[in-house]
């Protein structure tokens, strides 16, 4: 049967608890990236509203290359630019598209990428697509990486080094040494690319990041996700404007896809007024994340300092029972399971966002220590 191959290997995804199957949204939301709860609000939707009656068009109709260029996308580009301090910026579809497009087209050959082991899938995929050579390194070891760039020297390496990690990590909830980074990409004549994708909107001066202070820097390019806290679609790529205008004319996720939604820029634009004009917001949202800690902390779970509260479970099936437990008690978490995850840390995800309140984050907490304690290890 010409389908058998896959058949098989379903179900040997099913076999090992690790089979991924569509469900629709229910209960209380602890797994959204939607962190200052703008996706639903009526400022957006009023944004959007505002936009439509003003003639914007919902589809681009081509690459930005072609036709598809809109007045919208250029004035996001330039009010983001201002926003985060950056020289220039590019708006892409995705983050996904974004980060690929940024690692297979800026690292030149000859160049060594050194990378955090837990960069995201989208980033791996850009540099299987690059020219420049890759290296992994332990997470958070900012002295790993001096030392690999070292050693490629020291065995003949003539380019430039690239240092690639995320700001605040999505399945750790922990946050990268960017100045130390920062330090050894200057002190190599390289760049420094960081994916701020959960950073911003929630972290730094207006929600401007992680990266805040580094933004701008002719070495340092920054990703800027626009579905997560900013409750639109797609990203901002800001780069030296000698880099934007080499992704222009080189990268192919750039050059070959249809643009953004203009919409989607009339959206992005609003948020970032939000961001400016409501810091409210965040100050709310960073005392649901004290709360979830403190939370967390009192049932015996790990705590951290950041809107991402992993529970690691360890063993794929037990983590999947627990997350089906607490679902079927009206939260709204998750099973991430490698290969998402490293083998062996299977974990619940906990995301803490301006759609819930105190009191059902200490009711989530109360229920998920009886569940996760009732579930037991086979």
């Amino acid at each position: 049967m010409i389908l058998a191959r896959h058949a098989d290997r379903l179900a040997q995804l099913t076999e090992g608890s690790r089979r991924r199957t569509l469900m629709p949204r229910g209960g209380l939301d602890f797994t959204s990236n939607d962190y200052l709860g703008l996706a639903a609000s009526e400022r957006m939707a009023a944004a959007v509203a505002e936009a439509l009656a003003r003639g914007v068009p919902v589809g681009a109709g081509g690459s930005r290359l072609l036709r598809g260029n809109h007045a919208e996308h250029e004035a996001l580009e330039a009010e983001a630019a201002r926003f985060f301090g950056a020289d220039r910026m590019l708006f892409f579809g995705a983050g996904y598209a974004a980060n690929q497009a940024v690692l297979a087209t800026l690292p030149q050959d000859g160049d060594l990428v050194v990378h955090d082991r837990l960069i995201h899938a989208s980033a791996h995929s850009g540099l299987r697509l690059g020219r420049a050579a890759s290296v992994a390194v332990p997470h958070n070891d900012a002295g790993a990486v001096d030392d690999a760039i070292r050693s490629w020297r020291r065995a003949g390496g003539t380019g430039h080094p690239w240092i690639v990690a995320e700001s605040l990590y999505s399945m750790d909830g922990d946050t990268a040494p960017l100045a130390d980074l920062a330090a050894i990409a200057r002190a190599h004549d390289g760049f420094l690319f960081i994916d701020e994708a959960h950073a911003t909107g929630v972290h730094g001066p207006d929600g401007r990041g992680l990266a805040a202070g580094l933004e701008g820097r002719p070495e340092v390019i920054v990703l800027h996700t626009c579905g997560k806290a900013l409750g639109a679609a797609g990203a901002l790529v800001g780069a030296d404007a000698v880099l934007c205008d080499y992704l222009i004319n080189r990268a192919k996720p750039f050059i070959y896809a249809t643009a953004p939604s203009p919409l989607q820029a009339a959206a992005v634009r609003a948020a970032l007024r939000i961001l400016a004009g409501e810091p409210e917001r965040r100050s709310r949202l960073h005392g649901l994340i004290a709360t979830a800690h403190a939370a967390a902390a009192r049932h015996g779970f790990s705590a951290g300092t950041t809107q991402i509260l992993p529970v690691i479970l360890g063993d794929d099936a037990r983590t999947v029972r627990v997350a089906r437990r607490m679902q079927t008690a009206g939260f709204d978490i998750r099973a991430i399971r490698p290969p998402t995850v490293p083998p062996g840390t299977a974990r619940l995800r906990i995301s803490i966002t301006l759609n819930i309140d105190d009191a059902l984050i200490e009711a989530l907490f109360a229920t998920l220590a009886v569940a996760v304690a009732e579930e037991a290890t086979p």
